[in-house]
């Protein structure tokens, strides 16, 4: 098959994006992640195939959900809409009918060549201002196929490349990704392995491994490091930052990112429970804080994004 024709699920094609590496980007973000973060702001990225959301503050309550549904499962009572996801096939029958957009599926498969033909209309903007492509997600490298076939195809088209990754994926896979990687996006959660798996499921010895072996093999890097308050906002994380960071030869620096809290809408839009709904943004001056405090261990330089 040609890699052009390779299919993968995304969830969204985000233009103009100026966080997700240099320049002016288009960020193409994956469904599906190995992780299970507290406080994921894409949980919509987590499954891998689509998910219908339902948003009540649009919702007019005309029923027009109702009928495109074969196995009846919406209803409504004086101003009330249910609906039973668990037996949801997720065929997106209802979210076409909707005239509101109360309802929506999130998640749609496309192809190599259809997710490079919207990256390419911004040309332009990445030549001057040293942008390109960024994958993103979920995690990319949870569809290893779909993400290395794009990545090739974008450095053939003279493309700038990023991924954001959070390195929980076989070694196997990121090496061979790293042909057409501009810049890897590490995503570090907490240096602590307990405390990682507590936070995200796993335990964080195969990531920290990962990054280093691309970093031996010539990989330019750089950490990104959310601040999430109560979590991971002290200071034998940051220290541990600064040390891994010291480790890497080819870092080019450091982010650190405020937590926000705008996936606990997300995921109550998909039924889920947002488990770490108590949080509020990450005060600006905390980011401050961590950000003159990584300074002084650390040579490697350091920006708040």
């Amino acid at each position: 098959m040609n890699t052009m024709d390779v299919k993968g699920v995304i969830f969204d094609i985000q233009r103009f994006s100026i966080h997700d590496g240099p320049g002016i980007r288009t960020t193409v973000f994956m469904k599906g992640c190995p992780l299970d973060c507290l406080w994921c702001h894409n949980p919509e990225s987590h499954e891998k195939r689509p998910e219908i959301a339902y948003y009540p503050s649009k919702c007019l309550y005309c029923g027009a959900c109702v009928a495109p549904c074969k196995e009846k499962l919406h209803g409504l009572d004086i101003g009330q809409h249910s609906f039973m996801r668990d037996s949801c096939a997720r065929c997106g029958k209802c979210t076409q009918a909707c005239p509101t957009g109360a309802l929506e599926i999130i998640g749609r498969e496309a192809t190599v060549a259809e997710v490079l033909e919207e990256v390419k209309k911004d040309e332009a903007f990445y030549r001057n201002s040293g942008g390109g492509i960024t994958l993103s997600g979920g995690e990319p490298f949870f569809q290893p196929e779909f993400a290395i076939a794009l990545l090739s195809h974008a450095k053939s088209e003279g493309l700038h490349t990023c991924v954001e990754t959070c390195g929980a994926a076989a070694y196997e896979i990121l090496d061979k990704a790293a042909k057409f990687i501009d810049v890897f996006l590490c995503d570090v959660k907490e240096t602590d392995p307990l405390r990682h798996k507590e936070f995200t499921g796993v335990t964080n010895e195969t990531i920290l491994e990962n990054y280093q072996r691309l970093d031996a093999s010539g990989a330019k890097i750089v950490l990104r490091c959310p601040i999430i308050p109560g979590l991971n906002d002290n200071e034998a994380h940051f220290i541990k930052l600064c040390e891994l960071a010291g480790r890497l030869l080819n870092i080019d620096h450091i982010d650190i990112e405020p937590y926000h809290p705008l996936g606990i809408s997300k995921a109550e839009a998909i039924g889920k429970i947002a488990r770490h709904a108590d949080a509020s943004i990450t005060p600006i001056d905390m980011v401050a804080e961590w950000v003159e405090f990584m300074k002084r261990h650390t040579v490697v330089p350091v920006f708040a994004s």
